[in-house]
């Protein structure tokens, strides 16, 4: 039985534990009273499939397949105006966050998702040298669609890379080198542990 499989066989009845016991302090869904102010408050509330509130209403309804295949919770940008105005000030950014975490480490996210896409790129980038390298994702982002398709973006955003340059956000030379953190390899360790613990984790709460 896959790892899938068998969290999903345990957790048939009760995605709300699932949740609690998976996602960053995904125990505070159960205090959601459904007011419906974390809808009003976002200021992306009109692109969302699904609200903050509608998420945590599936999860108690035992909505699985719908709420970890949702793009909605990669549409958080941690504002924080829901959990300024929550009455119960709910960690609404933190679970989202974790939702689509968790999502993703299940192989449930959307595959088309935009925001999966740059934070996957950003993530790349990051890693190999410590440090995020402008140009290459820049890059990127402009030619992701095609070769046509990133010489328009970039014409179409000269005058910004032309300040990057003058910034000194980005150079020529950093397409080949780049500058990397003093202990690349310490971090590279670092962030083998914290995915060993992480899948670790997983694997008990499959159990």
């Amino acid at each position: 039985m896959s790892l899938n499989n068998a969290m999903l066989e345990k957790y048939r009845n009760n995605f709300l534990q699932e949740v609690a016991g998976n996602v960053e302090q995904g125990d505070w869904v159960k205090m959601c009273m459904q007011c419906g102010v974390c809808a009003g408050s976002c200021p992306l509330g009109d692109a969302w499939e699904h609200s903050p509130q509608k998420i945590f209403m599936m999860i108690r309804a035992n909505r699985r397949e719908q709420v970890l295949s949702s793009d909605s919770m990669w549409m958080c940008t941690s504002c924080y105006h829901c959990v300024v105005r929550c009455p119960r000030g709910l960690p609404i950014p933190h679970i989202m966050h974790g939702l689509a975490s968790y999502a993703k480490r299940l192989g449930l996210a959307p595959k088309s998702n935009p925001t999966l896409w740059f934070a996957e790129v950003f993530w790349n980038n990051m890693l190999k040298k410590g440090r995020v390298n402008e140009l290459k994702l820049g890059l990127s982002l402009y030619f992701k669609d095609g070769f046509a398709s990133g010489i328009k973006q970039a014409m179409a955003h000269q005058k910004l890379g032309i300040n990057m340059l003058k910034a000194k956000r980005m150079a020529p030379m950093d397409m080949f080198a780049g500058h990397a953190i003093k202990d690349i390899f310490g971090l590279h360790k670092m962030i083998r542990k914290a995915q060993e613990i992480e899948a670790a984790k997983l694997e008990a709460n499959s159990k």
